[in-house]
């Protein structure tokens, strides 16, 4: 690990100037934390606010750069009204990503820097992600993937430097909640987002809502499953109270990107 972060060191110095499409999650934070210590004020990062982006994460993001001494900017993105995104395929990310790169590298321009890098690693690759597209469309670099970091290690390593985002659980925009096929719309990601910020005012950390209309099935990390279970009664209270009928807690637990299973390949 420790020779991957020194080609990380290597290759983010050698770009001289970085936009860092910034979400505030690990990944992308571990990336402007680096950045930001090889290249200073040469590092810029910045967040898309939408309404598929909770308001808790927005204000995470903006926690973790000031800890970092990081640059750090907003750009209210547009996704949400263009109607290719809204009908929610399943390539909806990649309509997504290209607005948030329109934006990154509209900024890369005004400030005169070389590039815009995310956080993307190597263990996504490996997961169906059409946003990758839309990087490579935009000449997006991806430095974590260049020095072979996978997620694990990704979270060693911010661990190993002391940074308090070290142990973030994973977060995925609002709309990734909703099936494909079913339309994205504010009044749903809000009634989401109304719910997940209730499970975790109950000490739940990794949750995720999704949402099947009336239905919201919930998952949780395995090791939380039991102090979910104890919750029950507040977490149907919870879900009523965000306009839900039923209230469900999934056996399976959570995983990232579950709704690609449900993903029909042509």
């Amino acid at each position: 690990m420790q020779e991957k972060l020194i080609k990380l060191r290597q290759i983010l110095r050698d770009m001289g100037s970085v936009v860092v499409a910034y979400s505030g999650g690990l990944d992308s934070a571990f990336v402007l934390a680096i950045a930001h210590a090889e290249l200073g004020e040469r590092a810029v990062g910045v967040t898309a606010i939408s309404p598929s982006m909770p308001e808790r994460e927005q204000r995470a993001a903006s926690t973790i750069a000031r800890e970092l001494g990081a640059a750090h900017r907003t750009v209210d993105t547009a996704e949400i009204h263009d109607p290719k995104y809204a009908a929610n395929p399943d390539n909806r990310c990649f309509y997504c990503k290209s607005e948030l790169y329109t934006h990154t590298s509209a900024e890369r321009e005004r400030l005169g820097f070389a590039y815009v890098v995310n956080g993307t690693n190597v263990d996504d690759l490996g997961d169906y992600r059409p946003g990758l597209e839309a990087a490579a469309r935009a000449q997006v670099r991806s430095p974590l993937v260049e020095a072979g970091l996978r997620k694990q290690e990704v979270r060693n390593l911010a661990n190993a430097l002391g940074f308090s985002f070290w142990d973030k659980p994973a977060a995925a925009c609002l709309s990734s909640r909703i099936p494909y096929g079913t339309s994205v719309t504010r009044p749903r990601l809000l009634q989401i987002e109304k719910l997940e910020d209730a499970l975790h005012d109950l000490g739940l950390r990794q949750v995720r809502v999704r949402y099947h209309e009336q239905l919201a099935r919930i998952e949780v990390a395995k090791a939380e499953m039991d102090h979910a279970f104890a919750q029950r009664d507040a977490i149907v209270k919870a879900g009523r109270e965000a306009g839900f009928v039923y209230v469900s807690l999934d056996l399976a637990g959570y995983k990232t990107g579950s709704l690609n299973q449900l993903r029909v390949v042509s």
